[in-house]
């Protein structure tokens, strides 16, 4: 017996994505601010790094010492706040819909994540207020030889720089917008590699390889062409990111509002290329004020210095007119 066939708007029904939801409204600012779910992975993560940070912070106010609350706002306010805001808020629910709403989600992700969560310092409070063994722990971590790979400023810089070119002209943007799994595996990975960046040139917790300011602010003023270079290249692409998958999602409920595919990516281009530098500026701006602080740190320590030196020669004049 013969099977009959299906017509192949029937047999192949199109998919769009694992990741989009069909039903979403048409985007704006209210929708951003709006549209919050509770993800597992996100949710969890702030959760617990927010909750150990501050716990790290009663352990020392119980003993009378004091945390800086600049450091605590950097870190829980902006760093963990804008990372569950990116992951968590109505970004989140556009990101795998708008490409212009996943790039100003990647450079929340890549950039300013990451430089709060340096600002906050969380490696010096663990190592004030850990236990002995786990102390220990951190300290030979810190002093491994894969510490001084990750912190290498160079390659860090290099890890940095290629990411994002992988992630655009690669299948694994699309895999992400296809799979939750991916998708949130990107998210970390952006965090993780701004990390490996950021952290090495803020110059407040202990890490090997520390670097002069003078090389730091060479780092972050190389970051500058690159942001544009990347930016000005997806403007300038003939072909979409992401292949098929932005037209076929504009053939759904949500293609009475959609945006032009090309259009949407020319935007997404432009933020790349504007925030980019914006933050690296911004970047360029605290590491100039650290390296400002540090040198002012520097010249009253050599003031002590010559102080107490000049001290010990008028009291050696002194015992020695005592003595003739």
């Amino acid at each position: 017996m013969q099977i009959p066939a299906f017509p192949a708007d029937l047999a192949a029904p199109v998919v769009v994505a694992l990741t989009a939801d069909p039903d979403l409204p048409a985007f704006s600012l209210g929708q951003v601010l709006g549209q919050w779910s509770l993800s597992p992975v996100p949710t969890v993560a702030t959760v617990w790094v927010v909750g150990l940070y501050l716990y790290g912070i009663s352990r020392l106010r119980a003993r009378g010492d004091r945390w800086p609350v600049g450091r605590t706002v950097a870190f829980v306010g902006v760093g963990m706040g804008s990372f569950y805001f990116a992951t968590a808020s109505g970004l989140a629910a556009y990101d795998t819909t708008l490409l212009s709403v996943h790039m100003v989600q990647h450079m929340i992700l890549s950039m300013l994540v990451p430089l709060a969560l340096a600002l906050g310092a969380p490696v010096t409070l663990a190592l004030r207020t850990l236990p002995q063994r786990p102390r220990g722990w951190l300290l030979a971590l810190l002093h491994s030889r894969l510490a001084k790979v990750l912190s290498f400023a160079p390659l860090a810089f290099v890890l940095y720089i290629v990411s994002p070119w992988a992630l655009y002209f690669t299948d694994w943007y699309r895999a992400s917008l296809e799979s939750v799994f991916v998708h949130e595996m990107m998210h970390v990975h952006l965090v993780a590699v701004g990390a490996l960046f950021f952290w090495p040139l803020m110059g407040i917790d202990p890490l090997p390889g520390r670097l002069g300011y003078p090389f730091r602010m060479l780092l972050t003023v190389l970051t500058l062409p690159f942001h544009a270079f990347l930016g000005v290249t997806i403007m300038g692409q003939s072909t979409l990111l992401g292949g098929d998958y932005y037209p076929r999602l504009g053939e759904g409920p949500m293609g009475s509002w959609l945006p032009d595919p090309f259009d949407d990516q020319h935007l997404a281009g432009g933020i790349l290329w504007g925030s980019g530098d914006l933050i690296a500026l911004s970047f360029f701006g605290v590491l100039f004020v650290q390296w400002v602080r540090s040198s002012m740190a520097e010249a009253r320590r050599e003031d002590r210095r010559l102080d107490r030196l000049e001290a010990r020669e008028r009291a050696a004049a002194s015992a020695g007119s005592g003595d003739g």
